[in-house]
């Protein structure tokens, strides 16, 4: 980070820190789910209530977080959404009853909602052009590098202590949030718009074909990541190969040293393959490694399809954040990207529960299977999402999507039919 000016390097910091935190909530869980179930004597459907619990929140409270953001500036919000998340997180560790446990998730919930997309924010407002898609995609890298770490922590803590200590690393987050209001300017924005010119220019913006196409992807994207990775493999690891917490970690976060490696060379692969490419591209392996993983009978194939999904994920996510981010005006952008949390966060609620279902109405493999029909579902979305736009060497666009005008708005969009520059 040697290019960087001092504050640049303690934004990416800060930003790397709140995406840290943020996929604490169900990386460090996962592992663990089948001894919570076990301690508290609940059957394994209720894997998908555990999960869903903390987004909730997060599908109504995310917008209103982007909105705060834009009119109160960015520490006002951030370090308060840190605090209650590790408050709430002490007592997720320390619930006697799993119905506790559940209202306390929910509670973290509330303070996680905004923190994936307030990380994304900061780095948004302090970067632009490839700078931006640079920084995106190494936060992005450091987020999956913690998905791969936390998983395998949180086995390793519950094999020897015990899960309530594999979940202890939650109240982290209040660090978190004393850092946030030391580095953050407490400075409100100069021109702070009416909430309904920010629901105007939100809603405006997801009109774009693009930036649309962007948030519903993230919804299903979502969905399948933490209805089938997240819930519904770690009791089949148990059940179907005996793996004890600790080995289960390893295997759940294995496929994130792939997508980390993935995100971080990010810049590099976005200076060959357009974003429509990419995208297309990652839709496709997630169809092959989640139809590996459903059909696997042997562990080394399970692993093999876990590491195609890994290499999916470290491009997928941020290259649709990226889009988001980048169609959106600037005096939008926090909520924009807050309308793209959101539907992120009712993927993550509703995926969990349909994938329960699946489970309890026809087992194992067909809810893992499952994660095949939603990676086809994405798709055919992006085969048939807008096309004709590219990144240009400034960063600005040329072209538009469908049926759509060139804007500045529309600052990044799906080509599927040539590489950027």
């Amino acid at each position: 980070m040697q290019e960087l000016t001092r504050q640049q390097r303690r934004i990416v910091v800060l930003a790397m820190m709140t995406s840290l935190t943020s996929v604490m909530a169900n990386s460090l869980l996962s592992p663990v789910i089948p001894d919570v179930l076990n301690t508290f004597g609940r059957p394994d459907r209720d894997a998908g209530f555990l999960v869903a619990a903390s987004s909730v929140p997060g599908v109504v409270v995310a917008p209103v977080i982007g909105i705060l953001a834009d009119r109160l500036g960015r520490r006002a919000v951030l370090a308060p959404c840190l605090l209650s998340f590790g408050i709430a997180g002490a007592f997720v560790a320390t619930a006697p009853t799993f119905e506790l446990m559940l209202v306390c998730r929910l509670l973290m919930g509330f303070g996680g909602a905004g923190l994936v997309n307030l990380s994304i924010v900061l780095l948004s407002d302090t970067f632009t052009g490839t700078a931006r898609t640079k920084w995106i995609g190494v936060n992005a890298g450091a987020l999956t590098a913690a998905l791969a770490a936390f998983p395998l922590l949180s086995g390793v803590l519950t094999e020897f202590v015990g899960w309530r200590w594999a979940l202890a690393p939650y109240t982290v987050a209040v660090i978190g949030a004393a850092t946030a209001w030391r580095l953050l300017e407490p400075n409100r924005p100069a021109h702070v718009p009416t909430v309904r010119d920010q629901l105007h220019g939100a809603v405006g913006a997801l009109r774009i074909p693009v930036v649309g196409t962007a948030v519903i992807a993230g919804a299903l994207m979502f969905a399948i990541m933490f209805g089938v990775f997240l819930t519904i493999l770690p009791g089949h690891l148990e059940a179907g190969f005996g793996l004890s917490p600790a080995v289960r970690g390893l295997v759940i976060g294995l496929p994130s040293a792939m997508a980390s490696i993935t995100a971080f060379n990010l810049g590099r692969i976005r200076s060959r393959f357009s974003a429509g490419t990419v995208l297309i591209g990652t839709a496709a392996m997630w169809v092959l490694a989640f139809t590996l993983i459903g059909v696997a009978a042997v562990l080394p194939l399970l692993i093999v399809g876990t590491l195609i999904y890994g290499v999916g994920e470290g491009a997928l996510l941020p290259t649709m954040q990226e889009t988001a981010l980048d169609g959106a005006p600037d005096g939008h952008r926090a909520s924009v990207m807050a309308a793209w949390t959101a539907l992120a966060r009712l993927g993550q609620t509703v995926g969990p529960l349909g994938a329960a279902l699946v489970l309890s109405a026809w087992g194992t493999r067909a809810a893992l299977l499952g994660g095949s029909v939603g990676a086809a579902m994405l798709l055919v979305l992006f085969v048939v999402g807008p096309t004709r736009t590219r990144r240009a060497g400034s960063g600005s666009v040329a072209g538009s999507g469908a049926g759509l005008a060139a804007t500045p708005a529309t600052a990044f969009s799906i080509d599927t039919g040539e590489s950027a520059e």
